[in-house]
C-alpha cells in the first residue's frame, strides 16, 4: 500500500480523498493556487505545495508543476479527484513516465474512454446503442456543418476531454452553430486544457441514468447499480438519487451488464461511471464514460455500503476487488443535493464572496461532504460547488422527507446559494412522484424567485455580519498546520459584554 498520496485537486473532493487516506494510514500532500492559500484542503493535508497563480492553466492544470510537487514530497501516487486533470490521458502518461501511480485508469484506457468521442466508437464497436453524432472532434467549421446535416437540429456541442457540463451548448439553428462551438471550445480549454469539441444529437426529455463501475487489475469488473441524475441546470447535475424510480430489476440488469461490457472492452481499471440517456419508452443510449470518481459517488456508497475512494486507492495499489457482482445489493434509498455558490434567481450565475456563517445539518442518515466553513472566501476562479448534502433512508419517500428536513437545517450566510431553490425542488409534487427528466428545471422552475426572507433570519444575518472574521484570518502560509479552534471560527468575541 502507498505511504503518501498527492491529491491533485481542491475543495470538497480533495478533503474527501484525504479523509479516506487518513483512515488507511496514508500521508497526504495538498497542492494549491494563489487563490487557495487559506483553503480547508491545505489545512487538512500533512504537507502542501504551492502550484502557481489562480487561473487553472497556471495551477491545477499545470501537469509539470504537479509532477514536480509529487517528486519533491516523495508521493508515490496521485489522486486527481474529478474535473481538472482527472480524465487527461496525457497526465496519466506523464505520471507513468515519472514512476508515480495515477489513481485511475492507465493512459491507454483513459485515451479510449476519457475522450468522449473515442468512448462512443468503443461502445458502437460492441453493439451498444449510441446517440447519433460525430465520431471524431471537429477541427474546421466545415466539418461541423457537414455533421449537422446528418444529425439535424437541435444538436449539442460537447467537450471531448471532460464532463461536468463544461463546454456543453445546445444549438437549435444554423445561425447559432459557430458561436456555440467557439463558446464550447473556450470553456473546454479553460476547464480541461483541451479545446476539442464534437456534435451530438440533442434529446429533449430523457432521463439521465448512470452506472457506477469498479474494475481491478486481475480481470474482475462489477457495477454498483445506477444513479438517476436527471435534475440538471446548464447540463450540470444538481440532484441525484439511487435507485432510479424509473428502472425495474430487468432493465437494471441489462443496463448494468452493458456498462460492465464497455469497461471490459476498454481494459479499464479503477472506478468509473458509464452514462446513459433513457427515453420514455425505456430505450437506453450510451452517452459517455466518466473515467474518474463522480461528484455524486456518496449516494452509491450509502446504498451499496462500499467506500469508493478507498477502493480506488486499493485497486491502484494492485489489490483485487473483495467482492463479486452477486455479493452487491442496494439497501434503501439515497439522495444528494449539490450546494453551489450560485444565484438561482439570476440564472444560476456564480456568486463568489465571503461566507460569514455556515452551519451544516446533522442527524441519522445525513452526510455532508463540504469544502467550506464560516469565514472562508469563495473565489471566482473555479467551479462554485461548496458542498454535497447526502441523505439515506429506508425508501424514496423517507429519503425525500429527510432531505427536505436537512435542507431546512442548512444555513449559509454571506453569499447566495442554491439551498432554498433545492428545498423547493425536493418538495415539488412531480419530484415526489419520481417524474423527472433533464428539462425538469426549465419546465417547473422557469423564472423562479425566492420567498421573502424571514425577519428572524435577517436578524441572524446582521449578527453574523457583526461577527465577521477579520481580514487577516486564517493565518497565511500553507506550511502552517495549527488546527482551527472554535474561537477562530466564530470571529471577534468578548467576555462579559465588555467592549471590543
Amino acid at each position: 500500500m502507498f505511504r503518501k498520496i498527492l491529491v491533485a485537486n481542491r475543495g470538497e473532493i480533495a478533503l474527501r480523498v484525504m479523509r479516506a487516506c487518513r483512515e488507511m494510514g496514508i500521508a497526504t500532500v495538498a497542492v494549491y493556487s494563489a487563490a487557495d492559500r487559506e483553503s480547508r484542503h491545505v489545512q487538512a493535508a500533512d504537507e502542501a505545495v504551492f502550484l502557481g497563480a489562480a487561473p487553472p492553466l497556471e495551477s491545477y492544470l499545470n501537469i509539470e508543476a504537479i509532477i514536480a510537487a509529487a517528486q519533491k514530497t516523495g508521493a508515490e501516487a496521485i489522486h486527481p479527484g474529478y474535473g481538472f486533470l482527472a480524465e487527461n490521458h496525457r497526465f496519466a502518461a506523464r505520471c507513468e513516465e515519472a514512476g508515480i501511480t495515477f489513481i485511475g485508469p492507465d493512459a491507454r484506457a483513459l485515451a479510449l474512454v476519457g475522450d468522449k468521442v473515442a468512448s462512443r466508437k468503443t461502445a458502437a464497436s460492441i453493439g451498444v446503442p449510441i446517440i447519433p453524432g460525430m465520431m471524431a472532434p471537429g477541427r474546421e467549421m466545415r466539418e461541423f456543418e457537414l455533421a449537422i446535416r446528418e444529425i439535424g437540429y437541435p444538436a449539442l456541442v460537447k467537450a471531448s476531454g471532460g464532463g461536468g457540463g463544461k463546454g456543453m451548448h445546445v444549438v437549435r439553428s444554423a445561425r447559432d452553430l459557430e458561436e456555440k462551438i467557439e463558446a464550447g471550445r473556450r470553456e473546454a480549454r479553460s476547464a480541461f486544457g483541451d479545446d476539442s469539441v464534437y456534435l451530438e444529437k440533442y434529446l429533449e426529455r430523457p432521463r439521465h441514468v448512470e452506472f457506477q463501475v469498479l474494475a481491478d487489475r486481475h480481470g474482475n469488473a462489477v457495477h454498483l447499480f445506477e444513479r438517476e441524475c436527471s435534475i440538471q441546470r446548464r447540463h450540470q447535475k444538481i440532484v441525484e438519487e439511487t435507485p432510479s424510480p424509473a428502472i425495474g430489476p430487468e432493465l437494471r440488469a441489462r443496463m448494468g451488464e452493458t456498462a460492465v461490457a464497455i469497461i471490459r472492452a476498454t481494459h479499464y481499471t479503477n472506478a468509473g461511471t458509464v452514462e446513459f440517456l433513457l427515453d420514455e419508452d425505456g430505450r437506453f443510449y450510451f452517452l459517455e464514460v466518466n473515467a474518474r470518481i463522480q461528484v455524486e459517488h456518496p449516494i452509491t456508497e450509502m446504498v451499496v455500503g462500499v467506500d469508493l475512494v478507498r477502493r480506488q486507492i486499493a485497486v491502484a495499489a494492485g489489490e483485487p476487488l473483495p467482492f463479486r457482482q452477486e455479493d452487491l445489493e442496494q439497501r434503501g434509498h439515497a439522495i444528494e443535493c449539490r450546494i453551489y455558490a450560485e444565484d438561482p434567481e439570476a440564472g444560476f450565475l456564480p456568486r463568489p464572496g465571503r461566507i460569514l456563517f455556515a452551519r451544516e445539518p446533522e442527524g441519522p442518515g445525513v452526510r455532508c461532504d463540504s469544502g467550506i466553513c464560516s469565514g472562508v472566501t469563495v473565489t471566482p476562479y473555479y467551479d462554485p460547488i461548496l458542498a454535497k448534502l447526502i441523505v439515506h433512508a429506508e425508501d424514496r419517500e423517507a429519503a425525500r422527507r429527510r432531505m427536505a428536513a436537512a435542507l431546512d437545517g442548512y444555513t449559509i450566510i454571506g453569499i447566495p446559494t442554491t439551498v432554498e431553490f433545492l428545498r423547493e425542488v425536493v418538495a415539488h409534487p412531480e419530484f415526489a412522484a419520481g417524474r423527472t427528466h433533464t428539462h425538469f428545471i426549465e419546465q417547473h422552475f422557469a423564472g423562479w424567485k425566492p420567498r421573502p426572507p424571514d425577519p428572524a433570519l435577517l436578524e441572524v444575518a446582521l449578527i453574523a455580519g457583526a461577527l465577521a472574521l477579520p481580514e487577516t484570518w486564517p493565518p497565511s502560509g500553507a506550511a502552517q498546520r495549527t488546527a482551527l479552534t472554535p474561537w477562530q471560527t466564530v470571529g471577534r468575541w468578548t467576555i462579559g459584554g465588555e467592549g471590543r
